[in-house]
């Protein structure tokens, strides 16, 4: 599409998706939906750009493959279940621990909140491979 507004309006809308992600994956880690939210977030705001330039812009511009954000994705969810196994606890059974940071104070952090960033990488590389081959399909035509 060759729409300059909406070339524009691409460059800070998908900013702004990602921003909005990022928050809706550290509000959503004690919550259900925080990682599957923000990855949906970050593929629509990849799919708002390709669809604004070209989809092999788009892939350019992508610092990670969708097929090593899935690879990322299912390594860390994996990582999340081993404390609970190492503590003799059930499969996925939550393991805090706590942070002091000078300027934010104590900071908790948890495998839930690692299993949901886990799942981030994981839905952000399968919703963009969905995407682009889908797109390349449709250029055959």
């Amino acid at each position: 599409m060759n729409s300059v507004i909406l070339q524009i309006a691409a460059k800070y809308v998908r900013w702004l998706l990602v921003f909005f992600a990022i928050v809706a994956l550290y509000r959503g880690h004690n919550h259900p939906g925080g990682g599957f939210i923000g990855g949906l977030l970050v593929s629509l705001s990849v799919v708002f750009y390709s669809l604004a330039f070209d989809a092999t812009q788009a892939k350019e511009k992508l610092r990670l493959q969708p097929e090593k954000n899935i690879v990322i994705g299912m390594f860390l969810i994996l990582l999340s279940v081993l404390p609970g196994l190492f503590q003799k606890q059930f499969l996925m059974a939550g393991v805090w621990t706590s942070i002091s940071l000078p300027v934010l104070g104590e900071l908790k952090l948890g495998t839930p909140f690692l299993f949901d960033i886990g799942v981030f990488f994981a839905v952000i590389g399968v919703i963009l491979m969905f995407f682009f081959s889908l797109n390349s399909i449709a250029k055959w035509k």
